[in-house]
């Protein structure tokens, strides 16, 4: 059985012990609470491994524009780019192991966003499904509540806390778990495409899909089973260029970025 979330009736009101602070004054944001997801590559910029500081950075100063227009923001990245379970298992690793190390080098990636962020002023709690009590907090759901309403920036880290589930699924997992308004997929590409671009030049962007959509066109958003608590929770997933500077924020402004999947008509 797949979670299932609590139905909330308009974006602006949120149900009990996860309610959204208004956007401050000035601002007209589409979404109150967004849940970003980053791959672990993204943080070693040029790099093919490790972490970049100015990549890291600039991803950073990004989300600060966002945590300034009063969003509240949860954070889940993947760790590919230290170590990824599925490829030490080809490697004669046990998977289960592997996959642990996995959910370790996403804490190490959490522990640098979250330095960048407070450089630029924005409150960061790392919070992680396996206790590593030196670092990080454990994941509370109504603690990580609390941080969003007082507009602190969280920062979801080791996965779901089990092996064989892929960041992916935390990420659709902690946004369904916070009430999020939206998963946004910040990715390589702008948006999804009819085959891959890199490849086939004449593939095309599509600016809107449906959750049948991409399953009949067997499109490539998310692995299966981060999909499947997306469809089935109602959670539209917006998939987007990362390295275009600004383009977190127009995503939270409502502009058209990359390629939404769900969401209203």
């Amino acid at each position: 059985m797949t979670a299932k979330r609590a139905p909330s009736a308009a974006p602006a009101s949120r149900p009990s012990g996860g309610a959204a602070a208004p956007a401050r004054a000035g601002s007209k944001t589409a979404y109150r609470r967004v849940l970003i997801k980053l791959s672990g590559e993204a943080l070693a910029g040029p790099h093919k491994a490790g972490i970049d500081a100015e990549t890291v950075a600039g991803i950073a100063a990004q989300l600060k524009e966002v945590v300034d227009l009063g969003v509240e923001l949860g954070l889940v990245i993947g760790g590919g780019n230290i170590f990824r379970g599925a490829l030490g298992e080809k490697g004669g690793l046990d998977r289960v192991t592997g996959d642990y190390m996995g959910m370790l080098a996403t804490i190490i990636n959490a522990l640098a966003m979250q330095d960048a962020l407070e450089k630029l002023g924005a409150v960061t709690r790392v919070v992680t499904a396996i206790e590593v009590q030196k670092v990080a907090e454990a994941y509370i759901r109504r603690r990580a509540l609390r941080h969003l309403e007082k507009g602190r920036v969280v920062i979801f880290a080791a996965g779901t806390g089990n092996p064989y589930f892929s960041t992916d699924t935390a990420a659709a997992l902690r946004a369904i778990e916070i009430n999020a308004q939206v998963v946004m997929k910040a990715t390589q590409v702008d948006g999804v495409y009819s085959d891959d671009p890199k490849r086939d030049p004449k593939a095309v962007r599509y600016p809107r899909l449906g959750f049948r959509e991409v399953v009949e066109r067997r499109l490539k958003v998310m692995d299966a089973t981060a999909f499947t608590l997306c469809e089935e929770n109602s959670l539209p997933v917006l998939v987007f260029d990362l390295h275009k500077h600004g383009n977190i924020r127009r995503a939270v402004l409502g502009e058209p970025v990359g390629t939404l999947v769900g969401g209203p008509a």
